[in-house]
């Protein structure tokens, strides 16, 4: 066939392909050109799940008259100029290509007021191509862009679109996400005339915090961990949550590289690292983290709709991500409940009567042993009068009181009952211990009694010549005998029994990738939980309540110690008042 030019119109056609997937694609480029142009309100109107309808409205700077034509056409953009700018991209569109590519596949309105103007300007698009000239309408400063009849004209399109509630499913998310993106801009929604989201402006921490959980639900927040952490130039905070809150699909994860959504598998690989030693198999991490950085060492240019970036230094960006996730997860232990929750433990006087055959009296002297025993720790006199006078500053886990069933330790908190899973701590106190002592200096590594040949590609025999000595520190010893050939000489001792061959490609294979890997530590660490389970305390073995207290020391010493190695927690608290609940107390 003859090479011909394509008509204008099945050019914008096929341009609007890579901008508009469906109604939420839509919603997402109208209100990064409404953020882009300084709004602080948006508003937003859906119909039929945005096929029918999908109205914008923002405060920000306006459109002027002379520029309304302009704002349809294709590659015309008012945020880049020179290919400078292209290379230190700080906002969210930058194209020039929305309008244009809604309004081939929609009817398209824009009705726009500059803050120099008395009145607004108005233009409508046919869904063809074709534009009216600007005329006068009543409008506040800002612009309000309305899309109808979505795909009208394009019948192949829009019978892939999926049932009302998807889209609508699908905008939502989409709604979601920028209200978290933005929490400073007030933001209002309604479908179908039905309130989604009335979201005030959240300028302060406590407010942020709110907005996270009317977006996220309150369980998110009540399992948040807050990031704050600089370095290098590199900002990261927003909040990560527990292990605890893990998901059985990453359906709660946001992520935003100078407040923009990105799902880029840089970052998601970093964060999966940060979360592996403290999660089920197959369960995924709920966060909401912003990172920012100097937008000249970031290319936001990689993908048609702006999801993906690519760092100028990914591995220091997935080495930093990684790095502070995890030290905010190792501090996961048993937290010391403030001075307003603490409450006395107290003991009864030696002449105090008891009920005939309670045991309260004897409960109470053994409290009183124990903190006599840990006087120091909790900072009052080793005295039982003392403690029974005075209000006591407890430890985070409280003193033993009993073992039930050989399963599970109680102790008395400060704030309540504290309910320990004795084997899933000591695994976890015995993991980090085997960890810890693993990383104090030189891998092992055993000597093979036959040298393994292995055969890789040029590149990576490159690599494990130029990697020998990084090699060798992770137990192994590895030569170069050919163009594609290596000689394993020497293997990790700990992982004496596995595929050694297979690990070496692997971690060339990583090396080449990403400048790096963790396939070794991890393995290793696998190692060491398993056997961390094997010597850990077994059910049904009983424990003196001197060996209890010592765990609860330990566990409140441990990295990581709110769950065990598989992600299980190692222990919960029932409070005073939801203790009280229970007995309908108060009532």
């Amino acid at each position: 066939m003859a090479i011909r030019l394509l008509p204008p119109q099945l050019i914008n056609q096929i341009a609007a392909g890579e901008v508009v997937e469906r109604p939420a694609s839509v919603i997402k480029e109208l209100l990064e050109n409404s953020l882009d142009a300084g709004a602080t309100r948006l508003d937003v109107e859906v119909e039929q799940g945005g096929v029918q309808l999908t109205r914008v409205r923002d405060d920000g700077g306006g459109i002027p008259r002379e520029e309304l034509s302009l704002a349809v056409a294709r590659h015309a953009t008012s945020k880049i100029v020179t290919l400078e700018d292209l290379e230190r991209v700080a906002t969210l569109g930058f194209r020039g290509e929305a309008l244009p590519s809604v309004g081939a596949v929609a009817r398209l309105t824009i009705t726009s007021r500059t803050s120099g103007d008395t009145h607004g300007w108005r233009i409508e698009g046919d869904g063809h191509g074709h534009y009216s000239e600007p005329a006068p309408a009543p409008h506040p400063v800002g612009t309000t862009v309305e899309v109808r009849e979505l795909f009208f004209n394009t019948p192949a399109r829009r019978k892939f679109l999926k049932r009302e509630q998807t889209e609508f499913d699908h905008v939502d998310t989409v709604l979601r996400r920028l209200a978290l993106a933005r929490p400073d801009v007030e933001m209002h929604a309604r479908h179908n005339g039905r309130s989604l989201l009335d979201l005030s402006p959240a300028t302060e921490q406590t407010q942020r915090d709110r907005r996270v959980a009317d977006l996220l639900g309150g369980e998110f927040m009540d399992h948040a961990l807050h990031i704050t952490h600089t370095v290098a130039g590199l900002i990261l905070r927003g909040w990560i949550a527990r292990p605890s809150f893990s998901r059985s699909q990453p359906d709660m994860q946001y992520f935003y590289v100078n407040g923009r959504t990105v799902r880029d598998k840089l970052l998601s690989h970093a964060l999966k690292q940060a979360y592996h030693d403290v999660l089920f198999h197959g369960r995924h991490p709920a966060y909401v983290l912003y990172l920012e950085l100097d937008p000249a060492r970031v290319d936001v240019n990689a993908h048609p709709a702006k999801y993906e970036v690519r760092f100028r230094d990914s591995r220091l960006v997935h080495d930093y991500v990684f790095r502070t996730v995890e030290a905010v997860l190792r501090d996961t232990t048993p937290q010391v409940v403030t001075a307003s929750q603490r409450t006395a433990i107290t003991t009864l006087p030696a002449g105090a009567p008891s009920m005939p055959g309670s045991s309260q009296q004897d409960l109470s002297l053994r409290i009183a042993e124990q903190m006599a025993h840990y006087a120091k720790l909790a900072e009052v006199p080793a005295t039982a009068a003392h403690a029974a006078s005075e209000p006591a500053v407890t430890p985070p886990l409280g003193f033993a009181l009993a073992q039930l069933h050989g399963v599970y330790i109680l102790a008395a908190a400060a704030d309540g009952l504290v309910l320990v899973d004795m084997h899933a701590a000591h695994e976890r106190i015995t993991y980090e211990r085997m960890k810890a002592a693993m990383q104090s200096g030189k891998l092992a590594s055993q000597p093979l009694l036959v040298p393994m040949t292995v055969s890789v590609s040029r590149r990576e025999a490159d690599l494990a010549e130029s990697s020998a000595e990084a090699l060798a520190k992770i137990g192994f010893v590895v030569m170069r005998r050919g163009p594609e050939t290596l000689v394993i000489r020497e293997v990790p001792a700990l992982l004496a029994d596995q595929d050694t061959p297979q690990m070496l490609r692997d971690l060339l294979a990583d090396l080449c990738e990403h400048g790096g890997s963790r396939r070794m530590h991890d393995a290793l660490e696998h190692v060491l939980a398993t056997r961390a389970c094997h010597t850990s305390l077994r059910a049904h073995r009983g424990l003196t309540l001197m060996e209890m207290n010592a765990l609860l020391r330990d566990m409140e010493r441990t990295p990581r110690a709110d769950q065990c190695n598989h992600g299980r927690p190692t222990w919960t608290r029932l409070s005073m008042h939801e203790l009280d609940k229970l007995f309908l107390r108060g009532r």
